[in-house]
């Protein structure tokens, strides 16, 4: 479905991000690994995508940092020579209720989710417009759709890429590029690993099908919307919940 297409995915090497990595190398796409920390599980994502037969590279990179950013995008489009496929995928929490909340914590989580979103797609546009039939992804979250408790900054980030989302698919339109965004809910990641078993089973029984997610169902939408089969939908938010925000 994708054979010969670049995907570059942010915060690729854990979690959604390294599903969709997977997902999409099986598909036939070469990867460009942003990671940020510890190299180690990115160089094994690059492993893996060099034995579906596809070419990969990995890069460190602060998304929430403009000028980091640009530099990364012009040394993929350097490696790469051209891309075709943007997953804004990294994010950060740092939960708390409102009243608590340090302004660092809310700043953190909007500059990662947010302006990371903003700073990778403005310096990736031009390639991304130059393929003729681009595809943009978003990572957002239900709690962007409908808020959590305990969740200010993450929510208001979250509710941001929508709109975000949904601005740039109006905007390179014109150059049949699409964008949309994947909203998943309650999906068993590295952020929920640690969460206690009662809690698991007290989110769970609020999901209609009584289960979380797993992070290879959210890939799977993202590989849709990456492919030809998606090429008249754009602007949209597909909920990958269980029917938990419905």
């Amino acid at each position: 479905m994708l054979k010969g297409k670049t995907a570059v995915i942010t915060g690729a090497s854990t979690g959604i991000g390294k599903s969709i990595a997977l997902k999409m190398a099986e598909q036939g796409a070469n990867i460009a690994v942003i990671y940020i920390g510890d190299e180690t599980p990115a160089i094994d994502v690059k492993n893996q995508v060099e034995n579906f037969g596809g070419k990969a590279e990995i890069y460190e990179c602060d998304v929430s940092n403009y000028e980091g950013s640009k530099t990364v995008c012009e040394k993929i489009i350097a490696d790469f020579g051209s891309v075709d496929i943007l997953v804004n995928n990294a994010g950060i929490i740092r939960d708390n209720l409102l009243l608590r909340m340090s302004e660092e914590d809310f700043d953190a989580v909007i500059n990662v989710n947010l302006k990371g979103v903003f700073n990778m797609t403005k310096n990736m546009s031009r390639s991304i417009m130059r393929s003729g039939s681009g595809r943009i992804i978003n990572i957002a979250s239900v709690s962007g759709i409908m808020g959590n408790a305990g969740q200010a900054n993450y929510s208001a980030s979250k509710a941001g890429v929508i709109g975000l989302t949904k601005t740039t698919a109006k905007e390179f339109a014109g150059k049949n590029v699409t964008c949309n965004a994947l909203a998943p809910g309650f999906i068993a990641t590295d952020m929920t690993a640690n969460l206690p078993q009662a809690v698991i089973e007290q989110v769970s029984n609020t999901v209609p099908l009584k289960r979380m997610g797993t992070a290879d169902e959210v890939a799977n939408a993202a590989v849709f919307l990456a492919s030809d089969m998606a090429s008249y939908i754009t602007g949209e938010v597909i909920r990958v919940d269980g029917g938990m925000c419905m």
